[in-house]
C-alpha cells in the first residue's frame, strides 16, 4: 500500500462523490472522431459503454446534463457538419439537454458552460469523456478555479498513446492513469466502479 497522499487527503477533504441527482453531468467530446482514424482511442468503446450507463443513471436521477462537442474546421478533425464530429450514437443528446460546442481543450473557454452550470444552482460536476489527459483534465482544472467541486468517472474516460519525447511511446493506459493521478491531487475526486448513483 502506498504511503503517498494527495493534497486533498492531507487537507482532510471530503472525497465522497456526489449523488448524480444533485450534480451536473458533463460529457466531454465523446465523438466519432475517436473511434477511427488518427485519433482512435484504444479504450474508446469500453469508455463509451460506461459513459452510456452513467448517462442513463443520470437521466433517471434528475441530474442536469451537458454534452460538450469539440468543433473543428470544415473538412478537418472534429468537423461538426460531418459524421466524424458527431456525438456517438449511444450518447446522443435528448431534447432539453444542453449541447455546447468548444474550440479549445477547456470546455469553459469561449463558451457559456459556466453560465449554464450556474443557472442550475448546482456546484457538483461529474465529468466523463475524451481525452483524459487533454479536455477532461483541462476542464476539471478550470472548474476548480470557477468554484465547482468536480468528480471524474475514471472508466468513462479514455485517451491515446503519446510520444515520450525520447523516441518511444507511452501507452494510452499509462497516460490515462497518470492524468487521473494528477487530477486526484487537488482538482477532482476520481470515481471508480459504480459509486456514482
Amino acid at each position: 500500500m502506498s504511503s503517498a497522499k494527495t493534497l486533498f487527503q492531507l487537507a482532510g477533504a471530503d472525497l465522497t462523490p456526489p449523488r448524480l441527482g444533485d450534480a451536473c453531468l458533463v460529457l466531454i467530446d465523446i465523438q466519432n472522431e475517436y473511434l477511427a482514424g488518427p485519433l482512435a482511442l484504444p479504450d474508446a468503446n469500453a469508455a463509451i459503454a460506461r459513459a452510456a450507463a452513467l448517462l442513463a443513471r443520470a437521466r433517471e436521477s434528475g441530474a442536469a446534463i451537458f454534452h460538450i462537442a469539440h468543433r473543428g474546421k470544415p473538412g478537418s478533425l472534429f468537423d461538426r457538419t460531418a459524421d466524424r464530429g458527431a456525438i456517438v450514437a449511444p450518447l446522443a443528446p435528448r431534447a432539453g439537454e444542453a449541447v455546447i460546442e468548444k474550440e479549445l481543450p477547456n470546455a469553459f473557454a469561449g463558451t457559456d458552460l459556466k453560465a449554464q452550470l450556474v443557472a442550475t444552482g448546482r456546484k457538483e460536476l461529474v465529468l466523463a469523456g475524451f481525452m483524459t489527459h487533454m479536455c477532461v483534465s483541462s476542464t476539471a482544472r478550470a472548474a476548480l478555479d470557477l468554484g465547482f467541486r468536480t468528480t471524474v468517472d475514471a472508466e468513462s474516460c479514455a485517451t491515446r498513446d503519446l510520444p515520450d519525447g525520447l523516441g518511444g511511446t507511452l501507452a494510452a493506459r499509462t497516460i490515462h492513469e497518470v492524468a487521473l493521478a494528477e487530477l486526484s491531487d487537488r482538482f477532482a475526486i476520481i470515481a471508480r466502479g459504480n459509486v456514482l448513483a
